[in-house]
């Protein structure tokens, strides 16, 4: 009996110690193990990176459904050129056009072109502005919106006042194509000349846009140019003072010369261009020379790759009433007429003829 009992004791310590070996070694097993994400309790999230899952999370449920886009492949082809902007009645498909159409704020009086302002360079490579002072002039400048129109394109017309009550119906067929229409004095006289006082020149500024803004019969753009390029620091100020857009120019067709002709103009403007690459071009619509050099001188510009920039204003200018008054007595108009500015067309038409 003693010898059962003792065995089955021993047979119970046996096992105690086998089962204690084998939980030791697993111990020491899971020790060793590495511990899988899975197995790992999740740390807490501070409050910032809370909310930033919970904006990927929103995000990513309002796309949910729609594949990843596949990454561009690179091309080395170059951009597609830009075509000219071409007007809709344009039956020209091969024309010059207009590429770019530019509006400026003049507040402040802004100046434009190299030869005396440095500040706002807005033409890229190859960008042309096309101006024209000293109109409007009869077959002189109805030549120039004739070479104009055939290539589509657009430019920006310096009237001078005297000339635009000459030849009101000129001037409204210059905007009426599209141009723009500013100032140019109202007599062409240099206005930083030796004998002219301060008071006098604005009087030839206001004087001249208050007949450009007759002979139209709207308001001009705010775009002045001096003649001959010369100004004044005190004129330059005044200009800003009434928020005029001062262009000087670029480059100088010299079209205006006793010895220039059409083939000459056309040599002038293309030799500086080719130099320069870009810039505001100087010409005259009232001289002859000039319509007849336009039309090579746009093929040559097409051919050459240069694109023209039209100019706009964000704004039209408003004249003074007193320089208004001051041309219609120039004109021997009443002040009062509330005919002023209107066409014959308008007062006079034919209603029967045999």
């Amino acid at each position: 009996m003693r010898n059962a009992l003792g065995l089955m004791l021993a047979s119970v310590v046996a096992a105690i110690v086998i089962a204690g070996g084998w939980y030791f070694y697993s111990a020491r097993a899971d020790q060793g193990a590495p511990k899988t994400t899975a197995a790992r309790a999740a740390d807490a999230l501070p409050a910032q990176a809370k909310l930033a899952a919970k904006d990927d999370v929103e995000t990513t449920a309002t796309i949910a459904g729609k594949p990843a886009a596949p990454a561009a492949a690179a091309s080395s082809a170059p951009a597609p050129a830009v075509a000219p902007v071409q007007p809709a009645n344009c039956s020209n498909p091969n024309a010059l056009g207009v590429s770019r159409v530019v509006e400026i704020d003049t507040t402040g009086g802004p100046g434009f072109g190299f030869e005396q302002y440095k500040q706002f360079d807005f033409l890229t490579d190859k960008e042309v502005v096309l101006t024209f002072d000293d109109g409007p002039w009869p077959v002189n400048t109805p030549a120039v919106l004739k070479a104009l129109a055939d290539e589509c394109t657009k430019g920006l017309f310096f009237s001078v006042g005297k000339h635009a009550t000459y030849h009101p119906e000129i001037l409204r067929q210059v905007l009426a194509q599209g141009h723009t229409v500013g100032a140019h004095t109202w007599s062409h006289v240099n206005l930083a000349g030796k004998k002219m006082t301060e008071q006098q020149a604005k009087d030839e500024i206001e004087k001249g846009f208050s007949a450009v803004k007759w002979a139209l019969g709207t308001n001009p753009s705010p775009f002045f140019r001096f003649p001959q390029l010369s100004q004044s620091p005190a004129l330059v100020s005044y200009l800003g003072s009434r928020n005029l857009g001062i262009f000087s120019t670029d480059l100088d067709s010299f079209d205006f010369r006793k010895e220039s002709t059409p083939d000459k103009i056309v040599s002038n403007v293309m030799t500086k261009l080719d130099k320069l690459g870009k810039g505001i071009i100087l010409m005259h619509d009232f001289q002859k020379r000039t319509g007849e050099a336009l039309p090579t001188l746009l093929a040559r510009l097409k051919a050459g790759g240069y694109k023209v920039v039209q100019i706009k204003a964000k704004t039209t200018f408003d004249s003074l009433p007193e320089y208004d008054e001051a041309v219609l007595r120039e004109l021997k108009v009443p002040a009062s007429s509330a005919t002023n500015g209107r066409p014959v067309s308008s007062v006079v038409q034919t209603v029967s003829q045999r």
